[in-house]
Order: structure tokens, then sequence, then C-alpha cells
């Protein structure tokens, strides 16, 4: 005899969900657009918005003329990634897959400014911030990955893993994009460094080093976005890393999993994937994507065949590396939505979210480390453990740190310090390096009135300018400074 049981209430509700690829045609611009157009990797990229001018071309009279004067007016003022977006992103924005679309002008503007892709993907002025829209101590290579530079492009910050960037350019730019310093084309606000030796060259001096540095197993292979590298160029440079005895991890770090899928959908990059594979696995050595989805309406059945064509192809894993931002997975809900989209739907496994790092005009998608700490725990049981996402803060001059793993934290200031247990490539005789108290900035608008206070004072005063003069030096300078 079978007993009935009634469920108990829960805080978040749990129900598959079917993947649709929206439909691009409801879009002006794209309304003759064929399913094999669509489906071109060159159609794709042929088409991708690049200026207002085209955006209006696609989207027409759906948006009002206000959203495109303040896209307009946050491209000249604010911005420090230009606007690219294939027409996959720009499609999964208001994707209208559960019912009618809002109605063209008002209805449909006030959908396209809250929509959570747009939110990060597209930002316009009236998203940032005007009291804080960057927060003091913001820097443009926050991370200091230049600094740890072991050879052009090849950051050397952990003792086992270096971080390769092969090219300084995407597919798709994301407004929030971390490597804003060097990746993507010049903004009014931001002129991008230049790599300067020739990409043969780079790749040699990146080979010759790992070749010579036994310690170091674990390569992450990004940039920019290895999909914007000719794949024979790709696996060439994989197939030499391939060669060194002490590599036991690749990873291939590619956005355009889900902002371009098409490309990784390509027979050509199918067959070449499953080429450099099969010599991994014949020397003992894990291949992975990893992607970067931030909303479960990003998670199309495009994107779940490109992740199964992968797998198919001989990767061991496709896992997502995501980041945490206001307005678009901020809450329990969006990231428990995101993370089973993923996992039910497209064999990706959610894998980190990143706290969104201390850039220029950042502040309006960080979070505190408080809310930070409080997602974590809500997510927790949930999913099976393997498919359960880490939040991480990536505190400079560590690296990534589990959000609870701080040392101590002033709340009301929202300064939290932390620790590490390794020295990276610049401090090598630093003694210090391992006792030293390392430093994150909450947004300044999240804090209590009281910190709030706290930190105009500061700027009154004059205090927060000589930090922040300091901080526009040399990073490396920077280093030994703290180290002395």
């Amino acid at each position: 005899m079978t007993v009935a049981m009634t469920l108990p209430e829960q805080p978040y509700a749990y129900r598959q969900r079917e993947l649709v690829e929206p439909d691009w045609t409801r879009l002006p611009g794209w309304a003759h657009v064929t399913p094999a157009e669509w489906a071109d990797v060159q159609w794709q990229r042929a088409h991708c918005v690049k200026n207002v001018r085209q955006l209006h071309d696609v989207m027409g009279d759906l948006l009002t003329e206000d959203l495109y004067a303040d896209l307009e007016r946050d491209q000249a003022e604010r911005a420090t990634m230009s606007m690219l977006l294939p027409p996959q992103m720009l499609n999964t924005m208001v994707p209208s897959v559960d019912g009618d679309a809002p109605a063209a002008g008002d209805a449909y503007t006030q959908a396209f400014y809250a929509d959570p892709v747009r939110r990060y993907m597209l930002p316009v002025f009236s998203d940032r911030r005007a009291d804080w829209p960057s927060h003091p101590y913001a820097t443009r290579d926050s991370l200091h990955e230049h600094d740890m530079w072991v050879a052009e492009g090849l950051t050397h910050r952990y003792p086992t893993k270096v971080l390769a960037e092969l090219l300084p350019t995407c597919p798709q730019y994301c407004g929030h994009c971390t490597r804003m310093d060097l990746v993507g084309n010049s903004t009014p606000q931001v002129a991008k460094l230049k790599l300067a030796g020739k990409p043969v060259d780079r790749y040699a001096a990146m080979l010759a080093y790992l070749s010579t540095t036994p310690q170091v197993r674990d390569v992450v292979v990004s940039g920019g976005d290895v999909a914007n590298m000719p794949w024979k160029n790709l696996e060439a440079f994989l197939d030499r890393l391939l060669e060194l005895d002490n590599i036991r991890d690749i990873r291939l770090a590619t956005k355009a999993l889900m902002g371009l899928p098409q490309h990784w959908l390509a027979p050509d990059v199918v067959e070449g994937v499953g080429r450099v594979a099969t010599k991994a696995r014949a020397r003992g050595v894990s291949l992975a994507i990893h992607t970067h989805v931030n909303s479960a309406q990003s998670v199309t059945p495009a994107v779940a065949a490109a992740a199964r064509a992968m797998l198919a192809a001989g990767v061991r894993d496709v896992r997502n590396q995501g980041v945490l931002m206001r307005g678009v997975n901020d809450s329990p809900e969006q990231l428990l939505d995101l993370c089973f989209a993923l996992s039910d739907d497209a064999s990706i496994t959610p894998y980190y979210f990143y706290m969104c790092d201390m850039i220029p005009f950042a502040e309006h998608w960080r979070v505190s480390l408080t809310h930070a700490q409080e997602l974590q725990h809500s997510i927790m049981g949930w999913l099976p453990g393997f498919a359960t996402p880490r939040i991480v803060c990536d505190v400079p001059f560590v690296g990534k740190r589990w959000v609870h793993q701080v040392e101590s934290y002033d709340m009301e200031r929202g300064i939290s310090y932390w620790r590490k247990n390794y020295r990276t490539s610049i401090e090598g005789g630093d003694e210090a390096a391992l006792s030293r108290d390392y430093v994150y900035y909450d947004p300044i608008d999240t804090l209590p009135e009281s910190g709030q206070d706290w930190w105009r004072l500061q700027s009154d005063l004059g205090a927060l300018d000589e930090v922040a003069a300091a901080r526009a030096k040399s990073s490396r300078e920077l280093a030994v400074t703290q180290a002395g």
C-alpha cells in the first residue's frame, strides 16, 4: 500500500523546463532570416551588432528612441567595452518564449531595460550608479594579471596553474569584462593595451616557459576567447602543449559556447576538438571547456547542442564559470534556475560564480560579500554536490577564495581581509606574503548609512586620492611596496 505524502513547502520550486530557441523573426531586422542562415557561423559573425545604428536596424520601433539615446550616452561616457553582440545573444533578450511579446514601444522598452542578459551585455547610462559609478579603488587590471606575466600574455599566479591569453578579442564583449584593460577595442574611457609581440613569438615564449617550469601542470587557454582564433592555429598550440610532460590539465575558455554556439557546432571545429581530445586522452591529460553563462534564458537548444557536441568529441567536461551581478543573477531563484538549465538540459556543470571584479564603472553590478555568502548558503542542498557552484571572490594579489574563507570583515565599511597559502610569480622573496592581509571592498552603496558616511568623509578629506594614486602606478611597484 502506497501512502500519499504531503511534501513540505519549499523556498524554491524546482521544475524541469524545456529549452526553446527564441524566434528571431520576431525582431524586424531579422524577419526574413532562414534557419540555415541562423545556424551558419559566418552569418552570425557578419551580423553582429557593433553600434547603436545596427541595433536600431535589428530592433526598429520595438524600442523607444530614449533607450537608443541612453545606450549612446553610455558608449560615450561610461563603457569600458565596445559593443559587440552576436545575433544568438541578442535574440535571447526579451525572448518571449512563455507567452506573447510585449507591445512595441514603451512596454517592450521596459522589458528590454529589465532583461538580465541586456543588463550585462548592453549596459546603458541609466544603469550606472550616479553616486559611486566606480569604487575609489577600482583599477583597470584589478586582478594584476599583467604584473604576473612571465611571458607576454602568460600569467603565473597560482603555484601549479597558468593563464595563457592567446589573443585580445572575443566574438562578444561583456560589459563587466575583468580583462577590459587588454581585451577588445578602445573606448572613450579606456585606451586598450596592445600585445606587442607577434603571435608566433608569443606562443613560443609561453611554451618555452612551460617546458622549463615543471611545477606547472594546468593551463587555462584563453584570451579574449579562443573561438576567435583560427582553429588550425589553436590546434597547433594545443598539440605543442600536449608534448610537454608536465601538463596534465588543459582548459579552453570560451563564452562563445553560449554566445556563438554555431562556432562550436561547425564540422571543422568538432573534428578538430576530436583530434585534440584523442591525443589528450592518450597522454592522460584532462581536456575541458569552460564557458560563461550568467542567465537561464541564455541556455537554448543551440547551446545545449554545442556542449553535447564537445562532450561527444571527447572533451572530459564542459563547465560554467559565471559572474555574480546585481539585476542579472543575484537571487537564489535566478542562480538555481540557471544551474538546473545548465545541468539538466545542456550537460554543462555549474562550477564557479565569481563576484564581479573591482574595475571602473562596475558598481551597479557588484554585490557585497555578505550578499554573496547568503547566496551560497541559499543554493546549498538543491543540486548534486558536483554540480553545486562555489561562489568565490577573486582577491587582488591572491586569487579566488570561497566567500566564506574571509579572514575578517568590517561589514560597516565593507572592507574584507583575506590571506593566502602560496606565493605568486612576483613574490619569490617576499617573506610576508603568507601572513599579509589582502583587501577587497564591497560596493559603497550597499553599506549601512554610517559606512557610506565614512567613505564620503575619506573622499572629502582627500584620503582616498593618495591611495588611488598609488594604485594607478605600476602594480608591480605596489606589490614591492607592500612587501617592504
